[in-house]
């Protein structure tokens, strides 16, 4: 059964390769494990062990920290069955958000609240 720290660390991995256009058998070579590992991974049926976590974080370009972000928001958001990152849709808008630079970025920020507090 998969624990629910263990998950949520997999949808980071997932969410942060997914973000810099990664493929999971890419992170797997640079990690020096079969793609099959990574998945195993991002859907928390493995753990994954602080010496590849280390290696995992350092390939990704984040802290170990980083994957532990949101764990007690995100459990309550999956009991709530509203975790906005779980969203292929939602991750898709992030990650072309941040492919905007970052002078057109500020002005679509500024457009998306003005509409979201008009709605």
């Amino acid at each position: 059964m998969k624990h629910p720290v263990d998950a949520h660390v997999g949808k980071r991995i997932r969410h942060r390769r997914w973000m810099i256009g990664m493929t999971q058998q890419q992170l797997a070579d640079k990690v020096g494990i079969k793609f099959q590992q990574i998945q195993k991974y991002e859907t928390g049926m493995n753990r994954v062990s602080a010496s590849r976590l280390w290696d995992i974080a350092d390939t990704l370009g984040v802290t170990i920290a980083f994957f532990f972000e949101g764990l007690a928001e995100g459990a309550e958001a999956a009991q709530a069955g509203n975790d906005m990152m779980a969203d292929k849709e939602a991750l898709e808008l992030v990650r072309s958000y941040y492919a905007i630079p970052e002078a057109q970025r500020r002005r679509l920020f500024d457009l998306a609240r003005v509409l979201s507090e008009a709605a």
